[in-house]
């Protein structure tokens, strides 16, 4: 089965599909959406981007009755961000069905969400901690949930929400279905399905499929002192349409993306200090095009669906080969390429080795980039501009000036002063950037297809940006016999 036609979905659902430009089913998709059809527990191995929304939002959707006055589906989800992408995807599949998703996250304001919940969506789709505060003050029931969904469940946990995920799992019937995503299987997650879930059946993605195939992959091996410069001349030498840099912590962030608006360069950060609206605005700007580079933390940006990504830069190797692989697969989607590089210092090089073990995937090793390269690429970029003006027609009223400018000078001269008027010559503006101490080479086995992280434990530096507050220990219901 690879259409979604063959799936023998009702009218508004399969007219909602069609609108949507979906026609083969993904790999997730093809072997999911029939298990959740049939009422069956899973667990699906899927990374952002294989179109594992659809895979539960298009069954969730079949599944629910519009005229149902309480919330049946829960969604729960690691981060602001991702619950408010998913949330629209349910409603773009469920809008001729009239099945409404209600995302409900930390830094919105609560009263406008028990507003909102007043409406009676069907679909709930939340952080872990606003979820709580809502059981908390009782403004949302679970008795009536017929459907769970736990997406990204492996971030989840390893942010520090186990106890929030079993409280709400322990809320809701005991009849009801449950799905579980994850990129990585872990023994957390392992556990979790083992205590919540009846009788899971398993879709798993072979390493090969773990990284995405349209995404070139290289490295760079250099100082940590270099890191920057190296940046910036990739960006002149590339000059992306729209890229991410990924930093380790929130402060890398902030400061990078100062020092490339330093250097002229149109750049955003995202990281979890930063306040609801402005993120918001980050986001619209850079989905826009009118920034070009978004800098991230690894839990910002996780769960973003952003099109267009044409580069990646890791600035900063990441914690565990995990991020990495959620890292590139922002780039190289819908059938596009894409161009992911890493920068690796010598005493990170077995940290590299390890990645390329659990992705499967050999990086090509490139050259640290020249001054002379970066004035090159900019070089290329203005002559591409030029050439395109000139297919373009879009010259004709310069022409008069042109033809005077001629008397006075050769055509060859005249060429190359535009040029350099025309090229961004490269920025050498001093910056400076605290050093962040390589990661330690950890030689254990790795976790991504089972196991503890080789050597880390939760990531809980960036809990705020999950719920956008602090979980309220104070609530902890009876667990059901």
């Amino acid at each position: 089965m690879s259409n979604f036609s063959e799936l023998g979905l009702s009218s508004p659902v399969e007219r909602a599909v069609t609108a949507m430009g979906f026609e083969e089913m993904t790999p997730i998709q093809s072997r999911a959406i029939p298990l959740f059809l049939q009422g069956k527990d899973f667990i699906g191995q899927a990374q952002t981007g294989t179109g594992k929304t659809a895979a539960f939002g298009i069954p969730i959707a079949e599944k629910l009755r519009p005229d149902m006055e309480h919330v049946a589906a829960l969604v729960v989800t690691p981060t602001r961000e991702l619950a408010i992408q998913v949330a629209e995807e349910l409603n773009r599949i469920g809008q001729y069905k009239r099945i409404r998703a209600l995302p409900i996250y930390g830094g919105q304001d609560i009263e406008r969400q028990i507003r909102a919940l007043k409406n009676r969506p069907q679909i709930v789709v939340g952080t872990p901690g606003r979820l709580m505060d809502h059981m908390r003050r009782q403004t949302l029931r679970l008795q009536w949930i017929e459907i769970v969904v736990l997406d990204e469940a492996d971030e989840m946990l390893s942010m520090g929400f186990v106890e929030d995920i079993e409280t709400i799992l322990s809320e809701v019937p005991d009849e009801r279905q449950t799905m579980l995503f994850s990129a990585t299987i872990p023994r957390a997650v392992q556990e979790l399905s083992r205590r919540f879930m009846r009788e899971p059946q398993y879709i798993t993605i072979q390493p090969k499929e773990v990284t995405v195939p349209n995404t070139e992959q290289q490295y760079i091996e250099l100082p940590e002192k270099l890191k920057f410069d190296a940046l910036c001349r990739l960006l002149d030498i590339q000059s992306p349409e729209a890229a991410i840099v990924f930093g380790r912590t929130k402060r890398r962030v902030g400061e990078l993306y100062e020092a490339l608006s330093k250097r002229g360069y149109s750049a955003e950060g995202i990281h979890g200090d930063l306040a609801q609206t402005r993120r918001d605005s980050v986001m619209r700007r850079f989905r826009s095009g009118n920034v070009d580079i978004l800098v991230a933390t690894d839990v910002a940006a996780r769960g973003l669906d952003i099109s267009g990504v044409t580069h990646v830069y890791n600035f900063d190797v990441p914690q565990d080969p995990e991020s990495y692989v959620h890292r590139i697969g922002r780039t190289g989607r819908a059938g596009k390429s894409g161009l992911a590089i890493t920068f690796v210092t010598p005493r990170e090089m077995g940290h590299l080795r390890l990645i390329e073990t659990i992705t499967n995937k050999k990086m090509k090793r490139r050259p640290l980039p020249s001054m002379a390269d970066a004035l090159q690429g900019q070089l290329r970029l203005t002559s591409d501009r030029l050439l395109e003006t000139v297919e373009a027609e879009q010259y004709y009223d310069y022409q008069p000036l042109a033809e005077e400018l001629l008397e006075r000078a050769d055509s060859v001269t005249l060429l190359a002063a535009a040029l350099k008027l025309m090229t961004k010559e490269p920025d050498a503006t001093p910056v400076t950037l605290t050093e962040e101490a390589p990661l330690r080479d950890k030689r254990a086995r790795p976790s991504s297809f089972g196991g503890r992280r080789p050597g880390y434990g939760p990531r809980r530096t960036e809990r705020s940006d999950a719920s956008g507050q602090r979980r309220d220990q104070g609530y902890r219901p009876q667990r059901k016999k």
